[in-house]
């Protein structure tokens, strides 16, 4: 026995739509990723917040940026992401893991993309936390 499916030609209006609206959802995806940037003239905040959150993102401003962006010629922003790796013992305080990077660095006479990464234990409260 066979069977034959009759298939009705989609209008190109219909096409048109949807590629609109797969282009509108991949562009909302991929802003989506963007994290939201707090402007900070120091890192204590984003450390506080990460504690507390678990992340936060940041974009140093200030003498600190000027400097940095004097340092390296670079006139682009510093970001700032800090992650909770985990918690500790005493209660607000986590292990963290901050992130700075910016683009378009000038050292040893080569233009690249800069990234630090470190770690620092730190409590919510704005302390560090105590030795056992």
């Amino acid at each position: 026995m066979t069977f034959i499916t009759a298939i009705r030609p989609v209008p190109r209006r219909r096409h048109a739509l949807a590629a609109v609206l797969l282009g509108t959802l991949l562009a909302m995806s991929g802003h989506a990723q963007t994290p939201q940037r707090i402007p900070v003239s120091e890192i204590k905040p984003l450390l506080a917040l990460a504690a507390e959150r678990g992340a936060a993102h940041g974009v140093l401003t200030g003498p600190g940026a000027d400097y940095v962006r004097r340092r390296f010629d670079a006139a682009t922003p510093i970001e700032i992401d800090v992650a909770t790796l985990h918690a500790l013992p005493q209660p607000g305080c986590a292990r963290l893991e901050v992130t700075t990077r910016q683009r378009d660095v000038l050292e040893q006479g080569k233009r690249t993309d800069q990234e630090l990464r470190w770690q620092v234990s730190f409590c919510r409260d704005g302390s560090f936390p105590e030795k056992r």
